[in-house]
């Protein structure tokens, strides 16, 4: 089966998010989803996600998973008000307590903060299988940009969060806390060896030069001979080299400091301190 794949483009974040239906019902999963945040005033919205569910309504369909392909360190994720509003099972890769581990430890979120990922519905490793409706998923451990990313491969359609992006742009950073480019140029593989019209369905577009518009949807196929970072037949040593010192020149994503204290507590705000609001740390000199 084919299933329908509707997309949202964020373009404060440029963050793609995905519904994912089953052409034979009206369930669905909805796939790194968005929360904005303006982070000059502290303050959150819910546009993003309020034309997401817009969508579920007026379409009358039925959410069975609320997706994450990883903790994102580029926006907030939308799951917890999602699931007030359409219902769903929050699910993220069973490494999220590495990742809980290790920035647990960044913001000093003391004990109260448990690591064992229990925030989450659904904790998936290699191999692991989901349906919504008769579609059926399966997941991929594919870490290098973070220990717990996951490729969700729905029938002929896989979204692979930040593993991969379009062909022109290449693939994701590995220098934040976890990450590894060996991991990640394993983790592609294992992606591209799905058969090559599988339809790949990237977490994030940010137009390449001599590109004019934005583009989510490319194919196993196209990567493999496109990709310009790992297209073409290059090597691991060459990949490795090229993302290292790539990685070295970039700075940080304007919005990590809260989107990693969010999401790796599945998309909730820490608990307010003891004046009832709610605070996000910024760790000086340590990321």
């Amino acid at each position: 089966m084919t299933p329908e794949v509707t997309a949202f483009f964020d373009d404060a974040t440029n963050t793609v998010s995905y519904v994912v239906k089953d052409p034979n019902s009206n369930k669905v999963a909805i796939i790194d989803s968005v929360l904005d945040f303006d982070f000059a005033s502290g303050h959150t919205d819910t546009k993003s996600a309020d034309e997401v569910i817009e969508f579920i309504r007026d379409n009358g369909l039925e959410v069975e998973w609320l997706l994450e392909s990883h903790v994102h360190a580029d926006h907030l994720s939308a799951a917890p008000y999602l699931q007030q509003q359409v219902g769903g099972k929050i699910g993220i890769g069973s490494n999220i307590t590495v990742v809980q581990d290790t920035f647990g430890k960044v913001f000093n979120a003391g004990t109260e903060f448990q690591r064992d990922g229990s925030q989450f519905d659904k904790l998936f490793v290699e191999g692991d299988t989901f349906e919504i409706g008769d579609l059926k998923g399966s997941v991929l451990h594919t870490p290098g940009h973070t220990p717990a990313c996951l490729t969700y491969v729905i029938e002929d359609a896989a979204f692979v969060g930040d593993t991969m992006f379009m062909p022109d742009f290449g693939t994701a950073r590995c220098d934040f806390p976890g990450g590894s480019a060996e991991d990640l140029y394993n983790s592609i593989q294992k992606i591209l060896a799905l058969p090559d019209e599988t339809r790949i369905f990237v977490a994030h577009d940010y137009k390449a030069p001599g590109r004019d518009e934005f583009a989510w949807e490319t194919t196993v196929g196209e990567q493999k001979a496109k990709n310009v970072h790992v297209g073409e037949g290059k090597t691991k040593d060459d990949f490795i080299k090229m993302r290292t010192e790539r990685d070295a020149q970039l700075g940080m994503p304007k919005l990590i400091i809260p989107s990693i204290q969010v999401n790796m507590r599945a998309g909730q705000m820490p608990e307010p301190e003891d004046n009832g609001e709610v605070y996000l740390k910024v760790p000086v000199n340590v990321l």
